[in-house]
């Protein structure tokens, strides 16, 4: 299946940077350039600690990439987490990302601990293709309510919804920890006002110990509805979760329900709509993170097949993107003996899975 993928570039490298580690993708397209974005992490491969939002971005739909940029980083600062989108009004490009202290720990935060240092929202805007930014505008006390821990958006693309009473809505998927418990919920925010103001979505908590929605992908379908697909973090069921939601992502139709049929070793992953079909990547090794795959649904989500390997060996986190030339490109975390020695960038035919 893999000869289905074509030829894989490495769009970041901390070989020769000042970067330990580069991880955690999200790739958006507009016209026929692509912008790719990660975090820069300064002082090891771990969560925690000094780190930037960085991005790379390609004018020919990655055949080839300009140089690295900084785009958002304060000094003791985790900044990480980047969902890029498109305002259609404007045609500028949004970014949300989350911050913390460097010296935050995700489990403590997701108690309530140390709140002086915890999540905050942030949206950026570049109208320029992403050449500059403004600097980030908090907008915390808009998505992120007094008993929630743990905040993080994403990591993956939003999406700008085209169709119905919603079209022009962006949608950032996201997941949240309630305080005192530490469990986990997933959520969205939205923007009706090309990414200025924001509002909070649905809420799911599933409080029992089957489901325990994570890190979290989000697309529209040819419908209209929309589709929420997630990491079961630590949960006792499924590996990945999904929902629908009928009205722009305020409200789910039904709580989170695992997935059948999909292995997965607990990770990130990422979906996006091409035509018809729904598309999915995660790896599939349930005990470790190798073999990153694409999986697809032909009925709105409801089940899935394999469909192409993209990374037989070492592989984490991706992210999918629908390219001009109807191709679909994957951005992703991948090595030889780590998961994410180095992200890269590969393309396929969707239409021959």
């Amino acid at each position: 299946m893999s000869s289905r993928v074509g030829e894989t570039q490495i769009v970041f490298d901390p070989v020769g940077s000042r970067y330990h580690t580069f991880r955690i993708p999200a790739v958006l397209a507009v016209g026929e350039g692509l912008l790719a974005f990660c975090e820069g992490r300064l002082d090891s491969a771990g969560d925690a600690g000094e780190i930037e939002v960085v991005l790379r971005r390609s004018l020919d739909g990655g055949l080839s990439w300009l140089p690295l940029q900084v785009v958002s980083a304060v000094a003791g600062k985790t900044c990480g987490n980047p969902v890029p989108l498109v305002d259609p009004a404007s045609g500028d490009l949004v970014l949300v990302t989350c911050q913390n202290g460097a010296d935050a720990i995700e489990t403590s935060l997701a108690q309530g601990i140390g709140a002086e240092s915890g999540r905050r929202v942030y949206v950026q805007r570049s109208t320029d293709g992403g050449e500059s930014w403004t600097a980030p505008v908090e907008i915390t006390a808009q998505v992120k309510p007094a008993d929630w821990g743990w905040y993080a958006t994403g990591p993956c693309h939003g999406i700008t919804l085209t169709q119905g009473p919603y079209a022009g809505r962006l949608v950032v998927p996201a997941n949240h920890s309630i305080v005192p418990t530490g469990m986990n919920g997933g959520h969205c925010i939205f923007s009706d006002d090309g990414g200025r103001t924001w509002s909070c979505g649905f809420v799911d908590r599933n409080d029992g110990d089957e489901i325990n929605a994570n890190e979290t992908t989000v697309a529209e379908l040819a419908d209209g509805r929309l589709y929420f697909n997630a990491r079961n973090h630590l949960g006792t069921g499924p590996a990945r979760v999904h929902a629908w939601s009928s009205d722009g992502g305020r409200t789910l139709d039904s709580p989170y329900e695992g997935i059948a049929g999909v292995t997965a070793p607990g990770i990130q992953g990422s979906v996006v709509r091409v035509g018809d079909r729904l598309l999915m990547s995660t790896p599939v090794d349930p005990s470790v993170r190798r073999e990153l795959t694409v999986f697809v649904s032909d009925d709105s989500g409801m089940s899935w097949r394999p469909g192409a390997v993209v990374h037989p060996g070492m592989s984490g986190y991706s992210d999918l993107v629908v390219l001009p030339g109807g191709r679909v490109g994957v951005f992703y975390e991948a090595g030889e003996t780590s998961s994410f020695a180095s992200l890269r960038f590969a393309t396929f035919d969707p239409f021959t899975l």
